[in-house]
């Protein structure tokens, strides 16, 4: 059975395009909350699941020991746009770890943010792997292996202890064996596990409300959380979805989009875990189903619903700057949350 139509482009008028999906809201205890469509079919999680990635760096006391700092921690999270300060953040942690971007084994891509590409590219630069939008993972990572005593080359390979680590804690976290889970190989090169809606959703309500996380790994989440709503441009960049509602929410929620249409968010104060798919990868839908999820369940201050109401229907404008349709989530999505009048 098809999943179904979540989000519609309009344009002149009329239904331009459709993006099917599915949503799973899960509380800490494991009890489904709210879904629609299919969420117990693995999918890949890709970037979205980060900040699980990067708790085996916090509850180790590898983080405190290497002193890395709260931008240095969000950075680790994030899917950065390759600005100057994420750049900066990403070098200073490698730094704190005695290494430098030649460890990083991520690749090179130019910044995913415009306006710094073209700076780097004005200026004659050429990218490196600091540019790359997991640069800030994989410095954690090779700060993890420092830390454990280990030679961070092949950290992205499946057997290296890097990579175990983080991959156990992916599992125990969001409950699902991955040794029985379907493996790829990430834009970044790291594996990455398919895992269904249910689970993903499981995990990040334990890691919102640090619930069943047991007290080192409750406390690194309270810490990777608070860091990012420090610094919500370490989680994104300029104009980033992610960074634009964390910026609003600060601790009130936590979220991290992934390749391929995933977003995942954690409401701390309800203890719930929000997980999406959209069937053709289409990010711009991702962030719709998302603001129509966080919209559903909490309770907005002005400045809140001024950030997320907007993208319920989010007008759509052409390089002239003429409106030419929306972008809107559909009545099976928003059927039974608060009005918007």
């Amino acid at each position: 059975m098809d999943n179904p139509i979540l989000v519609e482009v309009t344009r002149g008028g009329i239904v331009e395009s459709r993006h099917r999906g599915a949503l799973a809201v899960v509380d800490s205890e494991g009890s489904l909350v709210f879904s629609i469509g299919e969420i117990d079919t693995p999918i890949f999680p890709r970037s979205a699941v980060k900040a699980l990635q990067a708790l085996p760096l916090v509850e180790s006391g590898i983080a405190d020991k290497l002193k890395l700092s709260d931008a240095e921690l969000a950075l680790a999270c994030s899917s950065h746009s390759g600005e100057e300060d994420h750049v900066a953040a990403a070098t200073s942690a490698l730094a704190k770890a005695g290494r430098d971007v030649t460890c990083l084994e991520c690749g090179a891509h130019w910044p995913i943010f415009d306006k710094a590409a073209r700076s780097l590219a004005a200026s004659g630069g050429t990218p490196s792997a600091l540019h790359n939008n997991c640069s800030g993972k994989h410095a954690g990572f090779v700060c993890l292996a420092i830390g454990m005593g280990e030679d961070p080359k092949g950290y992205i390979g499946h057997d290296h202890k890097v990579m175990r680590k983080v991959s156990a804690a992916l599992s125990e976290t969001t409950g699902f064996d991955l040794s029985r889970a379907a493996r790829g190989i990430d834009g970044c090169s790291i594996p990455t596990y398919a895992i269904p809606l249910r689970h993903l959703a499981h995990g990040f309500a334990k890691f919102g409300s640090g619930r069943h996380l047991g007290g080192d790994r409750a406390q690194a989440a309270a810490k990777l959380r608070a860091a990012v709503a420090a610094n919500p441009r370490m989680i994104g960049g300029t104009e980033r979805f992610d960074t634009v509602m964390t910026e609003v929410f600060k601790s009130r929620v936590f979220m991290k989009g992934g390749a391929e249409g995933v977003h995942c968010a954690a409401l701390p104060e309800l203890g719930f875990g929000i997980a999406v798919k959209m069937d053709d990868g289409a990010g711009r839908a991702a962030d719709t189903v998302m603001a129509a999820a966080i919209n559903r369940y909490l309770p907005f201050m002005p400045a809140e619903k001024e950030a997320v109401w907007p993208r319920l229907d989010w007008p759509m404008a052409n390089w002239n700057g003429f409106e030419v349709g929306h972008l809107r989530a559909t009545e099976t999505l928003l059927a039974g949350t608060p009005g918007r009048a």
